[in-house]
């Protein structure tokens, strides 16, 4: 017995001896040396890719180990490409984050064709912004409250960047809601629709409040009526849920409007390691609470309100509870 205890001993001190200085003391960290890339579903200059880009520049300080941090626009289909591609394509290893739009979670809910995602089951960083959408028309014209625009007996033309934009959702929703007469014209690119109001080529368009501040703060475009969540600077507009009587335009209104709370959203892979998207989690929540990128949104006319991937999955969970019939009559009106 006593044998055995000196030859474990002598193990010991053999393995502290000549092992043990070669193992490392101070680990580089996981990120050190990697470049995480934010894959933006739209391509540059629109709202959604601003906040990328500011998102880009502060998160690396919050991540041990200060990664270099790269945006990559991969435009398509109402950022359902992008998703896909993070959730498909991406390696779960926290090198890739996607930056989508809002009405995804309703593609997903609807079962549209090339949706090859679970909204759910992406790894969520959470979002930036609880987002109100508005439609501004241009200040040229006669029109300065939303009747007016409901009364008008000329068709208003509205621009808009694509079928499956949460915008054109709640557009469609007031014309068979509240008999809006009004016609959508798509553009690549909100830069392209902002360019299309300035040539008069258009009246108006709907879109992020925060993403319209700019025109309107420069007088050039004013907003008339909005979604359900409300930003403070335009909680006198009118409210679409509250302008029809009708029950079920109600319900549709209120579906649409509850992925506004997860304004602006950013996601991982399925299956990041809880270790990783950790830390992921927590330099998101810190960078957008940094007053620093606080004045760098404020510079872009960006909003921060953030939403935890909690919150988030929260607001998920009660969408995705409607009944199938409730869903596939909102997919009547809903499209991508």
């Amino acid at each position: 017995m006593l044998g055995g205890k000196k030859c474990f001993l002598s193990f010991l001190f053999f393995f502290v001896v000549f092992f043990l200085p070669i193992l490392p003391v101070n680990a580089s960290p996981y990120f050190a040396g990697k470049t995480i890339t934010i894959v933006v579903g739209v391509g540059p200059g629109g709202g959604y890719d601003r906040m990328a880009r500011i998102v880009q520049k502060f998160l690396p300080k919050y991540i041990p180990g200060t990664p270099h941090v790269i945006v990559v626009n991969m435009p398509g289909a109402a950022s359902i490409t992008a998703a896909n591609y993070v959730y498909n394509v991406a390696k779960p290893d926290g090198l890739t984050i996607g930056a989508i739009q809002r009405g995804l979670p309703l593609a997903h809910l609807l079962s549209v064709e090339g949706v090859k995602y679970d909204i759910r089951k992406f790894s969520w960083l959470g979002s930036t912004s609880v987002e109100t959408t508005v439609i501004c028309v241009r200040s040229d014209l006669p029109y300065k409250t939303f009747h007016d625009l409901l009364s008008s007996k000329t068709q208003i033309i509205l621009g808009g960047t694509g079928l499956g934009e949460s915008s054109t959702h709640f557009t469609t929703l007031l014309k068979e809601f509240l008999g809006l007469n009004v016609k959508m014209i798509f553009y690549p690119s909100s830069p392209d629709v902002m360019l299309a109001i300035a040539r008069k080529e258009v009246d108006g368009r709907p879109g992020s409040y925060s993403a319209m501040k700019p025109y309107i703060e420069r007088g050039e475009v004013r907003p008339l009526i909005r979604g359900r969540a409300a930003d403070p600077e335009v909680a006198h507009l009118p409210v679409d849920e509250d302008l029809t009587t009708d029950k079920k335009g109600k319900l549709f209104m209120a579906m649409r409007s509850s992925v506004e709370l997860i304004g602006r959203p950013f996601v991982a892979p399925p299956k990041v390691p809880k270790d990783i998207l950790t830390i992921l989690q927590r330099a998101f929540a810190s960078a957008l609470a940094d007053p620093e990128l606080k004045k760098e949104a404020k510079r872009n006319m960006m909003e921060i309100n953030y939403r935890s991937p909690e919150e988030c999955k929260k607001i998920l969970d009660h969408l995705f509870e409607q009944p199938r019939e409730i869903i596939a009559e909102f997919s009547k009106y809903v499209r991508f």
